[in-house]
């Protein structure tokens, strides 16, 4: 036994976050070990060296572990275009689009594809931490179910359940889990594990011992609710309107002299948020989530990010007014692949890959240049950990390239399809440099570098796991 599943009661319940912060102990102590998470719904993604594509959160998790990312590690993602559909990405590469009715009638064989990519992970490494997907409690879909008991059936593994506390209800969570699956799957349930803990843990114990009086199941760890914690979103629900993007609590770099204000519009269908978390590691670059043109006016800088449905969020952008404020600004605007898409002249799609018309839509007219929506997915990684996942491609172009050939830039405003460009501290800092206010100046410290930051979150998780996780008991359970 070289592999367990790690459910959550909900969604959100921290379970990405959970496995990170487990593959980044069991790393630091030598064992070879991987992620996996058979199914992900998520609109941020990141493109492999191996050429595919695959959920931010694993690459995350491959980071904890010391790897590249690999399509191994989420074999299925679902990529939400609309409230209905969903585009369909197996192995990295894209599929078609699916509604939940018809993505059953795919199941059968996807399980087969999540349990072989599984037991490939099993024979190569020592240790296999998975993610469930959503609750494991739906039980109108368990049937056909791809990542939580389904996966744990097919693959013979223990499941340890993630609650979050800070919600409330964690305990009727866990036995409500735990009574409404069935008996075979209950068997599999080895342990609770309760998440962002705040306060008196021996206030809590009563209840836990109840439970595993009800359930025979035991709460192995309580893990404290971490202060100022920042790590790669897995899907929008972290992108909310209103919410802050950066690091914060005690430790983080001091503030620089003058600060720059950042507005990141809030699309309805946002793919890779992610991209902005990348200016808010500057001291001083303050980045907050909003759909208010007012946000937009005087921000020093202004974020249209990418988005999984161009043509409607768009349409969206000028029903509240954004439009006119971003056309018309003299501060800096950067629109990143389908903010950059909204940017140009027109948006035409002659085979119906997004828009439901093959009518030009006319876009901000911000750049000279015409997008058009081809089938085939562009996914590229550069050298430099950037990489690029669309549709619609750039023709007639008649802008100044902006980063190499890529890419549009004319005067304050800048547009690229590359996602995690901002992440390479060099280029970020040069770039704030060239378009930030007089009196600010991106930091020199150690501590203003993505990458570092990103680590660091990452040992801060894995330390809270191991104060409060007893991880060699753990390891000898699965013996």
């Amino acid at each position: 036994m070289n592999a367990f599943l790690v459910a959550g009661c909900t969604s959100d319940a921290g379970k990405s976050v959970v496995v990170a912060g487990l593959c980044r102990a069991f790393a630091r102590r030598g064992v070879k070990v991987a992620p996996f998470k058979a199914q992900n719904m998520s609109n941020n993604s990141v493109v492999t060296p191996d050429g595919g594509e695959i959920g931010r959160a694993q690459a995350l998790q491959a980071l904890a572990c010391g790897l590249e990312p690999s399509t191994r590690f989420n074999p299925i993602l679902l990529k939400p275009g609309s409230d209905r559909t969903s585009q369909l990405v197996v192995h990295g590469k894209a599929t078609g689009n699916v509604s939940a009715r018809n993505y059953i009638e795919h199941r059968a064989h996807l399980r087969e594809v999540a349990a072989e990519a599984l037991a490939g992970l099993r024979r190569e490494f020592d240790l296999v931490i998975c993610e469930g997907a959503g609750s494991p409690a739906e039980i109108n879909l368990r049937e056909t179910d791809v990542a939580n008991f389904g996966l744990a059936q097919a693959a013979d593994l223990p499941v340890y359940l993630v609650g979050d506390i800070d919600r409330g209800g964690v305990l009727a969570h866990f036995y409500g889990t735990h009574q409404i699956v069935s008996a075979e799957d209950r068997a599999r349930i080895k342990g609770f594990v309760v998440n962002k803990f705040r306060g008196d843990a021996s206030i809590l114990q009563p209840g836990l011992e109840d439970l595993a009086r009800r359930t025979g199941v035991e709460t192995l760890a309580v893990l404290p609710f971490i202060e100022g914690l920042w790590v790669d979103a897995e899907d929008s629900l972290q992108s909310s309107v209103g919410a802050t993007v950066g690091p914060s609590g005690p430790g983080m770099a001091p503030v620089a002299r003058r600060g720059l204000s950042v507005a990141a519009v809030r699309l309805p269908r946002v793919s890779n948020a992610t991209d902005v978390e990348a200016l808010a590691c500057e001291p001083g670059v303050h980045v907050r989530w909003t759909d208010n043109p007012n946000d937009l006016m005087n921000a020093d800088l202004v974020v249209l990010p990418g988005s999984k449905a161009t043509v409607s969020d768009l349409a969206w952008l000028r029903s509240r007014g954004l439009d006119q404020v971003i056309v018309s600004r003299t501060l800096p605007t950067l629109g990143i692949c389908g903010g950059y898409q909204m940017m140009c002249r027109e948006i035409v799609d002659p085979q119906g890959v997004e828009a439901p018309s093959s009518e030009p839509v006319l876009g901000l007219g911000i750049f000279d240049a015409r997008i058009e929506f081809q089938e085939e997915k562009t996914l590229i990684r550069h050298s430099n950990g950037a990489y690029e996942v669309h549709h619609g491609q750039v023709v007639d172009h008649r802008e100044q390239p902006w980063i190499g050939d890529e890419g549009s830039q004319r005067g304050v405003f800048f547009g690229t399809h590359r996602h995690g460009q901002l992440e390479h501290d060099a280029f970020r800092k040069q770039w704030l440099r060239q378009i930030a206010p007089d009196g600010f100046e991106p930091s020199s410290s150690p501590n203003a570098s993505f990458h570092g930051e990103r680590l660091r979150q990452l040992d801060l998780i894995a330390d809270t796991i191991e104060q409060h996780w007893d991880l060699d008991a753990l390891l000898a359970s699965l013996a």
